[in-house]
């Protein structure tokens, strides 16, 4: 059995999550998501939200939103002790594993220094749109991406070729049922 699985939210996740972002963010200087926002992702949307545990233990999350067939994706974080690690890979697999069969793009946000973000969502397809000034208030712009329905296609046979996703994963229609769906990494 491998050591990462990742797995849709629960309710009862919003204190690690809080606390994640607290370790993550609290000290470097950039804001945290607000605790309302924690809740919605926990409580209303928690089929596109994924939390990764690894050997039992938080280990880092991937929030996102859908509306219709577009997917917003607002946060992947990782803590530190597992980055670096298939932590992440395994978050991914989830995501895109969820939303491949239906969805017809999926949108990023980024700042321009996060070089790591920005070659991960390259990786995926998205393609750099433009660069929205005071995005996140005044100073605090940031690069929009997007993955079209195209490059879902060719990651979805990329996913395949490298083993990170059977045919059968790849959920059509949209999920709606709430029973979460795992990757194990």
């Amino acid at each position: 059995m491998s050591r990462y699985v990742a797995r849709t939210l629960r309710s009862d996740d919003f204190s690690t999550l809080m606390d994640m972002e607290t370790a993550l963010f609290g000290g470097a200087g950039e804001g945290e998501l607000g605790r309302y926002y924690i809740r919605l992702c926990c409580d209303f949307f928690k089929d596109s939200c994924f939390l990764v545990e690894a050997a039992g233990k938080p280990a880092g999350y991937l929030l996102s939103f859908t509306r219709g067939k577009e997917v917003y994706c607002t946060t992947l974080a990782v803590l530190p002790e597992y980055q670096g690690t298939r932590a992440t890979h395994t978050l991914l697999r989830a995501f895109v594993g969820s939303i491949i069969g239906w969805a017809e793009s999926c949108w990023f946000t980024v700042e321009e220094d996060n070089h790591a973000a920005r070659a991960l969502h390259a990786m995926l397809g998205a393609r750099e749109i433009e660069v929205r000034p005071d995005f996140y208030g005044t100073g605090h712009p940031r690069i929009i991406s997007r993955i079209d329905r195209d490059a879902f296609l060719a990651l979805r046979g990329r996913f395949e070729r490298l083993g990170l996703m059977d045919r059968a994963e790849a959920r059509e229609p949209r999920p709606a049922d709430g029973g979460g769906i795992a990757a194990v990494a």
